[in-house]
């Protein structure tokens, strides 16, 4: 059998299905509102990688650097001989895991993208000769099927990407995790910190624009994938703290009264001049508040590393 397999569990038509749906009911909706995982396209993917290495984003060093101090503690917590990598795309920051991991069989990373997946995964089997890597083609945030491996298993959601889910539907998605795992088997999980309300906002409102582009780039996607006519341009980036649920919101401001047509919807959506369009919330986080949200859902908080300068988390915790 060859060490890397690689499983599409996402119908085909899936993708358009959800873009076609989301978009309908967030711009219908009040307030307006698009999912953030509609940033992803192909030149998306790439303004992220941008804006990982500005100064002002500091949550993937902040991550790397637990990564690079902390792998080996979290391997030998963990004992895992299945790790299941949740939203991997390239693979990259969990190779230190990875290396780590000695007693590792399988890997399992899961993303929308199957060319991500091909591409990372040869990579990783020819690095590490005697590993299998058993790919899926899936959202992570549905019902996944995963293959049958050996435990202990641990599954990492990285990046702080929990921030990105309202309350209620991280409480959906902790209790989907859980009930991947048998007792014993672990949650790596990274959450962006609370802190500075300006140290916030500049890491969503860089100097050079290139957040600003991210955010207008979902118009783009939606422009080619559903023939709009929306002018990103008419549209200004706006990053904001909110203190009560503690989350930073990213919104499109529209500059003049205008309407955008969106003839695979048969829909037309008139904006206000100053109207906004929430387009993701990234929520920060306390240490009591992870472990409250993880006991709710079946686990139990084991470990907690931050980086030095404590910005961000890396927590581990065990099914009950």
């Amino acid at each position: 059998m060859s060490p890397f397999r690689l499983t599409r569990t996402l119908p085909e038509d899936a993708t358009g299905a959800a873009l076609r749906a989301d978009v309908r009911e967030g711009l219908t909706g009040s307030p307006r509102t698009l999912p953030p995982k509609w940033f992803y396209d192909a030149r998306g993917s790439e303004l992220f990688e941008e804006i990982t290495g500005l100064p002002e984003y500091y949550p993937t060093r902040a991550e790397r650097e637990i990564l690079l101090a902390r792998s080996g503690e979290i391997a030998e917590a963990s004992g895992a001989r299945t790790l299941i990598e949740l939203g991997s795309g390239s693979s990259e920051k969990t190779r230190h895991l990875i290396g780590a991991l000695a007693g590792l069989h399988t890997y399992v990373p899961v993303d929308v993208s199957e060319s991500a997946l091909t591409l990372a995964g040869r990579a990783l089997v020819a690095e590490r000769p005697g590993l299998n890597v058993h790919a899926l083609v899936d959202d992570f945030t549905g019902r996944m099927a995963l293959p049958d491996t050996p435990g202990p298993r641990l599954v990492a959601f990285l990046g702080g990407t929990i921030g990105n889910l309202l309350p209620a539907e991280r409480a959906a998605f902790l209790a989907s995790v859980r009930a991947m795992l048998a007792p014993g088997d672990g949650l790596l999980l990274g959450t962006d910190l609370v802190k500075d309300e300006k140290v916030l906002v500049r890491a969503y409102d860089d100097a050079a624009g290139v957040t600003a582009a991210f955010n207008r780039n979902v118009l783009a996607v939606i422009n080619r994938e559903l023939g709009a006519d929306f002018d990103p341009a008419a549209f200004d980036h706006v990053a904001a703290w909110d203190a009560g649920h503690e989350w930073i919101e990213m919104r499109l401001r529209s500059r003049d009264p205008q309407t955008v047509k969106i003839p695979a919807l048969d829909l037309a959506v008139d904006f206000g001049a100053g109207e906004e369009l929430r387009t993701e919330i990234s929520a920060k986080f306390r240490k009591e508040r992870v472990r409250e949200e993880l006991a709710s859902a079946g686990l139990e908080l084991a470990r907690w590393w931050t980086d030095e300068e404590g910005r961000f988390a890396l927590s581990l915790s065990v099914a009950r």
